[in-house]
């Protein structure tokens, strides 16, 4: 927004001032009625933000994004922390309409995969052998079948203590939202809790050579690995012939232009890469040890295996756009940049924190360069509810956010308009706790988790529906 919102707390039931969500909402309720879930990915749905305020975006520009409504943000979260460069990044723009002015894709390998490929098993220690997608769930199920196909094993181990893995059935099995997911293929996926190696290799034990592989993130925004672990997994999974896969998609190009891998010291069979490859564009990657990923190609004589063969897969702009990331990370240490700017923003957030006196139940925590806030009710407990209102209060000041994952593009002057933006939304926040509930503080229904088995409690009502307490989100 051009200009900052002035807030005091409200009394319970007042009005609410702040911009118009009138286009976005308008725009959000046709989306509801052409796209199921009203957007193209779960955590991007309207039912993450505050109802009625949910803005439908236009463009972007840096670390700054603008709505349908003329309403200007700080952006945290970067596209699902996608985009380290920040929006609109010129060089790697410039390098993707360079590269489809002449195609965009062919009949046969182009230069750019060649070149994709060279710089990208430079770049990562670990990778002999590099595939190109579109997203991270195909390269994640493509290194499951891998591994299972190396090992002759049907069970895949994944953390238990990390969200994601990938949208396909053996992962998605083992999530709330498994409808439509025979149990036979659920059951095939068992779990494992990180930082605790005895229990890892309990559960190997529990199923004697049956697991095909672990696949886990060697760290995430929450928790770093404690000392030895890593080490102790790949002993483990080398062992007991268990393929070690680690997902990169998130540590990859934020902990380390090598990922997570580079930064412990300890190389897995296996890596999965994405997001942040392209500043946005949509390209990820398969990569990993020399052995396992021929199995895919041509220079073996088992069994072929189908590793990963998309249409799009090679397509010029997403790796035009890896190739300028990956030059700009060799210009600069950008990694470097999100944890000093992500420190700078831990530090401020706090600082207001504890001077409203709220300390433990507004925080701000994990790896600098993906930082996430938790909104805790007067009772200390994790809730929607304050996590709304407090969303709300941010949205109001010109601070998009449902984390705050940074960029390179964020500078200081960000940061401190983020902090201002915190600060005027405390008073609010402590009022509501005093209160004992956000009835009067925000309207509408709480936000809800983006995987969970019911619409409810933000079902939808379109209009030929009727209409539910609180609008529909």
């Amino acid at each position: 927004m051009t200009q900052l919102a002035q807030h005091t707390p409200r009394p319970r039931g007042a009005a609410v001032a702040g911009p118009s969500f009138d286009r976005s909402t308008a725009a959000q309720a046709r989306l509801h009625r052409l796209v199921p879930g009203g957007a193209h990915t779960y955590a991007r749905g309207a039912d993450q933000y505050p109802e009625g305020m949910a803005p439908v975006l236009a463009r972007g520009a840096g670390a700054h994004v603008w709505d349908v409504d003329g309403n200007e943000y700080v952006e945290y979260g970067m596209g699902l922390r996608s985009v380290t460069l920040g929006h609109g990044f010129r060089p790697v723009v410039d390098a993707v309409a360079g590269a489809i002015a002449d195609g965009v894709s062919f009949s046969r390998p182009s230069t750019w995969e060649l070149d994709a490929a060279e710089a990208f098993c430079a770049q990562v220690s670990g990778a002999d052998m590099v595939k190109f997608a579109k997203n991270g769930s195909d390269v994640t199920t493509a290194a499951v079948r891998l591994a299972r196909a190396a090992t002759g094993r049907d069970l895949v181990a994944v953390c238990a203590d990390q969200p994601f893995f990938s949208t396909d059935d053996w992962f998605i099995g083992t999530t709330p939202m498994d409808a439509g997911i025979p149990t036979a293929v659920a059951d095939l996926t068992v779990s494992f809790p990180y930082g605790d190696l005895a229990a890892a290799e309990a559960l190997l034990a529990l199923h004697p050579g049956r697991v095909a592989a672990l696949v886990l993130e060697a760290a995430t925004a929450h928790a770093s690995p404690p000392p030895g672990y890593l080490e102790g997994l790949r002993a483990l999974c080398d062992r007991e012939g268990v393929v070690l896969v680690f997902d990169e998609i998130i540590t990859g190009m934020r902990w380390s232009a090598g990922g997570a891998q580079s930064v412990y010291g300890v190389v897995p069979d296996l890596s999965t890469w994405g997001k942040a490859l392209g500043n946005g564009f949509a390209v990820s990657a398969l990569a990993g040890r020399r052995e396992l990923m021929e199995l895919g190609g041509l220079a073996t004589d088992e069994r072929r295996v189908f590793l990963l063969s998309t249409t799009h897969g090679a397509e010029t702009a997403g790796l035009a756009a890896w190739l300028a990331v990956h030059q700009e990370y060799a210009a600069r240490d950008v990694p470097a940049v999100l944890a000093t700017q992500g420190e700078r923003l831990r530090a401020g957030v706090q600082e207001v924190v504890d001077a409203a006196g709220l300390t433990g139940r507004v925080t701000v925590s994990g790896h600098p360069a993906c930082l996430v806030f938790g909104t805790l009710d007067p009772g200390g407990r994790p809730s929607q509810a304050y996590r709304t209102l407090f969303l709300a209060e941010l949205l109001r000041r010109g601070v998009l956010a449902q984390s705050f994952v940074i960029s390179a593009a964020h500078t200081d002057v960000d940061v401190d308009r983020t902090v201002e933006a915190v600060a005027g939304a405390l008073p609010v926040y402590a009022a509501a706790l005093d209160a004992g509930s956000t009835d009067g503080f925000v309207a509408g229904r709480p936000v809800a988790p983006a995987l969970r088995d019911r619409a409810a409690p933000r079902r939808v009502r379109h209009e030929d529906e009727g209409s539910t307490p609180g609008g529909a989100s």
